[in-house]
């Protein structure tokens, strides 16, 4: 029987609906580098990556695109698209069931786009830790991040959850020792499987067994 003390969360997917936001970021940088549209399986991936990673991953084959979809990048302002997402339902209510109960941090793939959306929505109500791609100098799935968040908490792995909704999150998980709780995705590996956010509530409060997972073979 073991008691949680810390839940770590993912951004993009699990606490904010933020596919419409980012199908719109890389759609417009697309659009500026006359490359043809983001299909969505292109969405699905880049979704979950960090903005030089999806850069790289759309212009593989096309050095002078690439380098001008950087460009593009660095003088788009993300707070424009902000407007477009929202907190997945439920999450401010969880979390404020939460906050007296366990400690909080995210691990996200964002860059610099993660400040504003920390005031916007308010972030720091919740999470005592924030740790974004810029933050570490191997981003998910390298299990940098997730080590980090447990030696600033003081939290051996066994003692935490990843609450994630990618392979990405998956393998962070697994690499980190930490058991994984997949949010609306049944296809992935985890501990346990969520379809709303508010479940998490029945998991992480009653401080049930937590059944840590073996790394993948």
């Amino acid at each position: 029987m073991n008691t949680i003390e810390l839940a770590i969360f993912d951004c993009d997917g699990v606490l904010f609906d933020s596919l419409e936001a980012n199908r719109r970021y890389y759609s417009r940088i697309l659009e500026r580098v006359g490359r043809a549209p983001l299909t969505s399986d292109e969405l699905a991936i880049v979704h979950m990556l960090t903005t030089d990673q999806a850069i790289r991953l759309l212009f593989t084959n096309d050095s002078v695109r690439k380098e001008q979809a950087f460009r593009e990048a660095q003088e788009l302002n993300y707070a424009d698209f902000i407007q477009f997402m929202n907190f997945e339902p439920g999450v401010p209510e969880t979390l404020n069931a939460f906050k007296s109960h366990i400690r909080m941090a995210i691990l996200t793939n964002r860059t610099t786009t993660m400040p504003k959306l920390r005031d916007v929505f308010g972030l720091d109500r919740w999470f005592d830790t924030i740790v974004c791609a810029l933050d570490v100098e191997r981003p998910k799935p390298d299990p940098e991040g997730m080590l980090r968040i447990l030696d600033a908490f003081s939290v051996p792995a066994e003692k935490a959850v990843y609450v994630g909704d990618s392979k990405v999150d998956e393998e962070v998980s697994v690499r980190a020792g930490i058991p994984f709780i997949a949010y609306k995705n049944p296809g992935l590996r985890a501990t346990f499987h969520v379809e709303r956010f508010p479940d998490l509530q029945d998991i992480l409060l009653n401080q049930g067994p937590v059944i840590r997972l073996e790394p993948l073979r």
